[in-house]
Protein backbone atom coordinates (compact mmCIF):
# COMPACT_ATOMS: atom_id res chain seq x y z
CA UNK A 1 0.00 0.00 0.00
CA UNK A 2 3.24 1.90 0.66
CA UNK A 3 4.42 1.80 -2.57
CA UNK A 4 0.78 2.63 -4.46
CA UNK A 5 0.82 5.52 -2.46
CA UNK A 6 4.42 6.69 -3.31
CA UNK A 7 3.73 5.54 -7.11
CA UNK A 8 0.32 7.65 -6.75
CA UNK A 9 2.34 10.55 -5.48
CA UNK A 10 4.89 10.55 -8.09
CA UNK A 11 2.91 9.81 -10.61
CA UNK A 12 0.71 13.51 -9.67
CA UNK A 13 4.39 15.45 -9.58
CA UNK A 14 4.98 14.16 -13.25
CA UNK A 15 1.71 15.10 -14.34
CA UNK A 16 2.23 18.55 -12.55
CA UNK A 17 5.81 18.57 -14.36
CA UNK A 18 3.50 18.50 -17.71
CA UNK A 19 1.40 21.26 -16.51
CA UNK A 20 4.41 23.43 -16.08
CA UNK A 21 5.69 22.17 -19.51
CA UNK A 22 2.35 23.12 -21.06
CA UNK A 23 2.11 26.60 -19.13
CA UNK A 24 5.81 27.61 -20.33
CA UNK A 25 4.81 26.48 -23.85
CA UNK A 26 1.51 29.07 -23.62
CA UNK A 27 4.49 31.83 -22.14
CA UNK A 28 6.28 31.14 -25.44
CA UNK A 29 2.94 31.31 -27.76
CA UNK A 30 2.60 34.72 -26.35
CA UNK A 31 5.34 36.09 -26.61
CA UNK A 32 5.74 34.79 -30.31
CA UNK A 33 2.28 36.51 -30.78
CA UNK A 34 3.09 39.51 -29.27
CA UNK A 35 6.27 39.78 -32.06
CA UNK A 36 3.31 39.74 -34.70
CA UNK A 37 1.11 42.15 -33.26
CA UNK A 38 2.75 44.37 -30.92
CA UNK A 39 1.16 43.75 -28.05
CA UNK A 40 3.53 44.41 -24.92
CA UNK A 41 0.81 42.91 -22.21
CA UNK A 42 0.78 39.53 -24.22
CA UNK A 43 4.61 40.03 -24.52
CA UNK A 44 4.78 40.55 -20.57
CA UNK A 45 2.67 37.97 -19.57
CA UNK A 46 4.16 34.96 -21.32
CA UNK A 47 7.82 36.36 -20.47
CA UNK A 48 6.23 36.17 -16.57
CA UNK A 49 4.58 32.68 -17.72
CA UNK A 50 8.04 31.45 -18.36
CA UNK A 51 9.28 32.14 -15.67
CA UNK A 52 6.35 30.82 -13.72
CA UNK A 53 6.75 27.13 -15.28
CA UNK A 54 10.73 27.53 -15.13
CA UNK A 55 10.15 28.20 -10.97
CA UNK A 56 7.45 25.20 -11.06
CA UNK A 57 9.65 23.08 -12.94
CA UNK A 58 12.93 23.39 -10.90
CA UNK A 59 10.86 22.54 -7.64
CA UNK A 60 9.31 19.63 -9.08
CA UNK A 61 12.59 17.86 -10.09
CA UNK A 62 13.15 18.00 -6.80
CA UNK A 63 10.59 16.32 -5.72
CA UNK A 64 10.21 13.93 -8.44
CA UNK A 65 13.39 13.07 -7.87
CA UNK A 66 13.06 11.93 -3.89
CA UNK A 67 9.68 10.79 -4.81
CA UNK A 68 11.61 8.46 -7.22
CA UNK A 69 14.18 7.23 -4.39
CA UNK A 70 11.28 6.64 -2.13
CA UNK A 71 9.35 4.63 -4.95
CA UNK A 72 12.53 2.59 -5.51
CA UNK A 73 13.27 2.18 -1.94
CA UNK A 74 9.91 1.14 -1.34
CA UNK A 75 9.61 -1.56 -4.33
CA UNK A 76 13.18 -2.86 -2.95
CA UNK A 77 11.34 -3.62 0.36
CA UNK A 78 8.16 -4.81 -1.75
CA UNK A 79 10.52 -7.46 -3.86
CA UNK A 80 12.64 -8.45 -0.91
CA UNK A 81 9.29 -9.06 1.23
CA UNK A 82 7.69 -11.22 -1.78
CA UNK A 83 11.40 -13.20 -2.34
CA UNK A 84 11.22 -14.11 1.67
CA UNK A 85 7.43 -14.82 1.70
CA UNK A 86 7.99 -17.31 -1.65
CA UNK A 87 10.82 -19.04 0.26
CA UNK A 88 8.40 -19.02 3.11
CA UNK A 89 5.83 -20.94 0.94
CA UNK A 90 8.90 -23.45 -0.61
CA UNK A 91 10.05 -24.17 2.84
CA UNK A 92 5.99 -25.19 3.62
CA UNK A 93 5.42 -27.13 0.94
CA UNK A 94 8.74 -29.04 1.46
CA UNK A 95 7.79 -29.90 5.10
CA UNK A 96 4.58 -30.61 4.02
CA UNK A 97 5.82 -33.39 1.48
CA UNK A 98 8.08 -34.94 3.52
CA UNK A 99 5.30 -35.01 6.31
CA UNK A 100 3.11 -36.77 3.89
CA UNK A 101 6.08 -38.78 2.74
CA UNK A 102 6.77 -39.81 6.66
CA UNK A 103 3.22 -40.35 7.34
CA UNK A 104 3.21 -43.08 3.96
CA UNK A 105 5.94 -44.80 5.58
CA UNK A 106 4.48 -45.04 9.12
CA UNK A 107 1.35 -46.24 7.47
CA UNK A 108 3.16 -48.85 5.28
CA UNK A 109 5.06 -49.96 8.78
CA UNK A 110 1.82 -50.13 10.50
CA UNK A 111 0.80 -52.69 7.95
CA UNK A 112 3.66 -54.64 7.53
CA UNK A 113 3.79 -54.72 11.89
CA UNK A 114 0.21 -55.99 11.52
CA UNK A 115 0.71 -58.35 8.67
CA UNK A 116 3.94 -59.77 10.52
CA UNK A 117 2.43 -60.18 13.88
CA UNK A 118 -0.64 -62.04 12.11
CA UNK A 119 1.59 -64.22 10.30
CA UNK A 120 3.49 -65.05 13.66
CA UNK A 121 -0.05 -66.06 15.41
CA UNK A 122 -1.11 -68.19 12.39
CA UNK A 123 2.78 -69.93 12.11
CA UNK A 124 2.15 -70.24 16.28
CA UNK A 125 -1.53 -71.72 16.08
CA UNK A 126 -0.30 -73.90 13.10
CA UNK A 127 2.21 -76.59 14.91
CA UNK A 128 -0.14 -76.94 17.74
CA UNK A 129 -2.90 -78.58 15.32
CA UNK A 130 -0.52 -80.46 13.29
CA UNK A 131 1.15 -81.78 16.40
CA UNK A 132 -2.25 -84.56 17.35
CA UNK A 133 -2.46 -86.56 14.46
CA UNK A 134 -5.80 -87.20 13.20
CA UNK A 135 -6.51 -90.50 14.73
CA UNK A 136 -5.84 -89.02 17.88
CA UNK A 137 -7.97 -86.13 17.39
CA UNK A 138 -10.96 -88.06 16.87
CA UNK A 139 -11.74 -90.87 19.66
CA UNK A 140 -12.92 -94.23 18.45
CA UNK A 141 -11.25 -94.18 15.16
CA UNK A 142 -8.38 -96.11 14.56
CA UNK A 143 -5.22 -95.32 12.10
CA UNK A 144 -5.03 -97.54 9.02
CA UNK A 145 -2.18 -99.87 9.39
CA UNK A 146 -0.27 -100.98 6.71
CA UNK A 147 0.12 -104.56 6.42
Amino acid sequence: MELDSALGELNLLEQAMRSSDARDQRGRGLIGSSAGTGELADRLSGLEESRTAARHAAALRLWIANAEEKVTELREVFLDRRVERRQAETLIEEAGERDAVDAGRRTQQAVDDWYGSRRRRLEAAAPKASAVPDSAARPGSSAPHET
